[in-house]
């Protein structure tokens, strides 16, 4: 799944940013981005871990010329098809971005859209393909979790036309139940965001009853609060009920849900808060309701159905069977799951 996600949100991407068909699902042409993207994100990982190795970019940039010169290439033609079409002609990120009167072709790779150009398309991409593969993995390995979720958006919707943004998809809540429990589990972003938190530098800054001293970075890895079984009882067990409320709820269960809520961050919070959450949210739930409307699925059998799988005796804390693996590139990479479709009514 985690290669066909990561085509599905490219293009979507590229659609919501600049109105373009990158059809990396049907072509090959435009299938570097996915990578590109992933490939740079570790890349910006490793600078933002350990700030002085960034002095070694223009070597890198150079052994990667090649490379490079090609995600840039693409990008830019992608940009300046775009420009041909007048700036309303389309409903995307361009025509709101570009400012009046559009962009003249010679000042694009010093105008800003061109910095957001590189920025969103990975950002639109590489997240929300994590996030759509941790959903499937988690779907295919918990069957009570998968039939109330089935019968959920199966009940709501009479027809596929149905499945749009509205009333009936916001009201699917055990959908956004497990798509929040996802995130919860499998954050598509697992960096550290450091900062240096002095702002008043007449006021010590503490955690915890310790002084941190100035001039030190400080930062949550938003996967290990979002683990913390403090805010999350049972933290590595997959359950979307976690997030729905109860007519029958006591005092205790509801100041849990409070406490999971302010401790709830797969977009950040604050100032570094993500400004795509929303639509994250809307193109989650696309995808998945649609997927379980055309079709049933399930683990492939044998040793290909264990890929994206933790391993028993496995260090590192990647023991974990029933636990997604991510990769720390700032934005979370991953491999698998492999899934088995069927259009519903078929069977297996």
């Amino acid at each position: 799944m985690s290669p066909l996600c990561e085509r599905l949100t490219t293009d979507i991407a590229g659609q919501l940013a600049f109105g373009q068909p990158l059809n990396t699902q049907v072509e090959a042409t435009n299938r570097l981005f996915p990578r590109a993207m992933v490939s740079m994100n570790g890349l910006v990982n490793i600078f933002m871990s350990w700030p002085m190795v960034s002095r070694t970019w223009p070597l890198l940039r150079r052994l990667n010329k090649r490379n490079g010169l090609t995600f840039i290439k693409a990008i830019q033609d992608i940009v300046q098809r775009r420009m041909t079409i007048p700036q309303d002609g389309k409903h995307d990120f361009y025509s709101i971005a570009a400012g009046d009167g559009g962009l003249a072709a010679d000042t694009l790779r010093n105008s800003e859209l061109w910095a957001e150009a590189v920025f969103f398309l990975p950002a639109g991409g590489t997240t929300l393909s994590a996030a759509l593969s941790a959903i499937f993995f988690y779907l295919s390995r918990d069957l009570n979790v998968y039939s109330r979720l089935a019968t959920e958006i199966r009940t709501t919707f009479s027809s596929e036309d149905q499945i749009k943004s509205g009333a009936q998809l916001s009201g699917c809540k055990y959908l956004r139940a497990t798509i929040d429990e996802t995130l919860r589990v499998a954050p598509p972003f697992t960096g550290t965001l450091w900062r240096e938190p002095y702002s008043d530098y007449n006021q010590p800054f503490v955690v915890d009853g310790k002084v941190i001293p100035r001039g030190t970075m400080v930062g949550v890895n938003p996967y290990c609060i979002m683990h913390n079984e403090e805010y999350f009882p049972e933290p590595f067990r997959f359950r979307p009920e976690r997030w729905l409320e109860s007519e029958q709820e006591s005092i205790d269960e509801e100041k849990q849900r409070v406490t999971m809520r302010a401790a709830f961050a797969p977009f950040a919070l604050g100032e570094t808060g993500c400004l795509g959450k929303g639509m994250a949210y809307h193109e989650m739930s696309l995808v998945v309701a649609k997927t379980l409307w055309r079709f049933d699925f399930q683990k492939a059998s044998g040793q290909l159905g264990k890929l994206g799988e933790g391993h028993p005796g496995q260090k590192g804390g990647r023991n974990r069977v029933e636990e997604y693996q991510l990769l720390d590139l700032a934005v979370a990479d991953h491999d698998g799951p492999n899934l088995t479709f069927s259009p519903i009514g078929n069977g297996f």
